[in-house]
């Protein structure tokens, strides 16, 4: 599965080598396509124009889906509450979207997942709750498409209560079932890069855009720095997208010509609990005052959030303030038998949200739908919109791209396509008995790697018989194996510790002391793989527990300011030059 054999254009892998043949070919090449940020809106453009025909070439500065696409709600949905501001047009795209990833594209990657929404109110709020549920079910059938989650249901209080014991009688008196889905979103952004790539589309990570490349007024290509090695480069194309997120207006700064889209920084801030700190079987909605948060089933803990404020702070490390974790407590503890404390906080992550705001009303209503621009020639804009939405937004930003280019290029067909892994996913499945009992590993474990994996888990286990000692569990994270590790470096453009911790596993949100005490397992493990000496290895786990000392301290700070100033007090990136 590491080759490509439907298209003979390319590996799905992202190891070492991968990414220094891609560095090589941009020095050399022109492109059909430079795509700048790689989180999941330039991982989707880059699938989308490799699926197309174009020749791709991706550059992120730091890690893949570093900034907003991996500290999301990590939630496939279609957005229940934009309903009461009548986008309906927005829910049933999102929701199309979701059946699509359910059922076809990623069916091992997105999950169903319940929830309960609370009522507070006898009648009128049931109804209004409840029609407005009913719609979200109803408009998840249309364009032909089936929900790929169960219909909701109404339940009283004591039905509820059996599915969310940790509910206080008091705060409901009845509650409505629906299901969305859910992601590791980190992930997911990888594997569709490694799907680009099996595309022929070029990848690198640690890759900074710091200029770009004119002829007259047109955009011709992007300079590169390379953070790993110091070395810069040009690339060439007929067209460059942005899509950088929240980084935005940053990259449109140095080709000029930002025009009336602007981007600013919404924070959300994410709490990680164990399991048996809330007792419940689904998760739960609820509605405060300026939103909605929820509780989110997540492996053996549960995910609690978010928050929405303005951040025009550090855009690489958004930090999260006691006043933010005080504030997630409270709400939640509105409605639980048993309060959590910060005791019972594991994890915490701050991710910030590209809103679009302008200097007409016209562009200040776009807020989270998401917007495609030409700001000047041979640079296409995509910036706004939602994760589950990402595909659409990349469609339109090669839509725009093969408007700027000759020739004829076909439609997009990304919405036929499966992610790497996916293909023949549900038969695997199926056999996932017969694989524990061929591998030797517990059938749960079988099922770990499955949905994590998919139809790749073939390359897990292939690893594992050639090394058994990598079929172990890492020494306090036992969800993972250390194979995984390994092959994070091997197959899936992992650089970094933090980057296996932080994003190919999620040990930094899940494991009590934040991933510190397995750094140095993990960093000996990457070591032979990405060629470090003695000395990277200790600058690897020392930059490892300097950033989550940084990260404690900035939880304890009363403001945005004061966290922030805790935060900046970690290093940036780790050099191997």
């Amino acid at each position: 599965m590491t080759g490509s054999p439907i298209t003979g254009l390319g590996t799905s892998r992202l190891g070492p080598v991968e990414r220094a043949e891609a560095l090589d070919r941009m020095a050399i090449e022109e492109f059909d396509v430079v795509v700048v940020g790689a989180g999941i809106v330039g991982a989707g453009a880059a699938l989308d124009a490799a699926t197309r025909g174009l020749s791709v070439a991706v550059v992120e500065a730091r890690d893949f889906a570093s900034g907003t696409s991996s500290r999301s709600s990590k939630l496939i949905h279609g957005g229940l509450r934009y309903l009461e501001q009548y986008n309906f047009d927005l829910v049933r795209e999102a929701l199309t979207e979701r059946s699509l990833l359910l059922q076809r594209i990623a069916p091992h990657l997105v999950r169903p997942v319940p929830f309960l929404l609370p009522t507070t109110h006898r009648v009128w709020e049931r109804g209004y709750l409840g029609a407005g549920v009913a719609l979200y079910d109803l408009l998840s059938l249309q364009m032909g498409n089936t929900r790929g989650v169960p219909h909701h249901r109404h339940l009283t209080r004591r039905k509820a209560l059996r599915l969310a014991p940790a509910l206080r009688k008091s705060a409901f008196v009845g509650a409505i079932q629906y299901w969305d889905a859910q992601v590791d979103d980190a992930r997911y952004v990888m594997t569709v890069l490694r799907t680009a790539a099996e595309y022929g589309a070029r990848v690198a990570s640690r890759t900074q855009c710091v200029g770009f490349l004119r002829e007259g007024e047109r955009v011709t290509g992007v300079r590169i720095l390379d953070l790993e090695s110091g070395h810069k480069r040009e690339v060439r194309a007929r067209q460059v997208v942005n899509a950088t997120g929240v980084w935005t207006d940053d990259i449109q700064d140095l080709v000029g010509g930002r025009g009336q889209i602007h981007v600013k920084a919404s924070k959300g801030v994410h709490l990680v609990v164990p399991k048996d700190r809330i007792h419940s079987s689904t998760g739960l909605i609820l509605r405060t005052e300026k939103s909605v948060l929820f509780v989110i089933p997540w492996g053996r803990h549960w995910i609690i959030g978010t928050t929405d404020t303005a951040w025009d702070l550090d855009k690489a490390h958004p930090a999260a303030s006691r006043a933010d974790i005080d504030y997630v407590l409270d709400k939640v503890n509105e409605v639980l038998v048993t309060p959590l404390n910060h005791d019972d906080v594991e994890g915490v992550y701050a991710g910030l949200r590209p809103l679009l705001t302008g200097e007409t009303d016209e562009t200040s209503k776009l807020s989270r739908e998401h917007v495609v621009a030409h700001p000047v020639p041979g640079l296409v804009l995509v910036a706004g919109g939602k994760y589950t939405t990402y595909r659409v937004m990349a469609k339109d930003a090669i839509d725009a791209v093969v408007h700027g280019l000759d020739g004829k290029i076909a439609e997009s067909c990304t919405d036929r396509v499966a992610l790497v892994g996916g293909e023949g996913f549900p038969a695997m499945w199926n056999s996932r008995h017969r694989l524990a009992a061929r591998s030797g590993l517990h059938v749960a474990r079988i099922e770990h790697l499955l949905q994590r994996y998919g139809t790749l888990v073939d390359d897990l286990l292939q690893v594992i018989a050639e090394r058994p000692d990598l079929g172990k569990p890492l020494t306090g994270a036992d969800d993972y194996l250390r194979a995984e590790i390994v092959y994070a470096a091997s197959h899936e453009g992992a650089r970094h510790v933090n980057d296996v911790l932080a994003r190919r596993t999620r040990i930094s949100i899940e494991a009590w002391d934040r991933g510190v005490g397995v750094a140095r397992e993990a960093a000996e493990l990457l070591a032979p793989v990405l060629g470090w000496s003695a000395e990277q290895v200790e600058r690897e786990v020392e930059y490892y527990r300097a950033r989550v000392e940084a990260e404690r301290a900035s939880q304890t700070q009363e403001d945005d300011q004061e966290a922030d100033a805790r935060r900046r007090g970690a290093p940036d990136i780790v050099p191997t030059y």
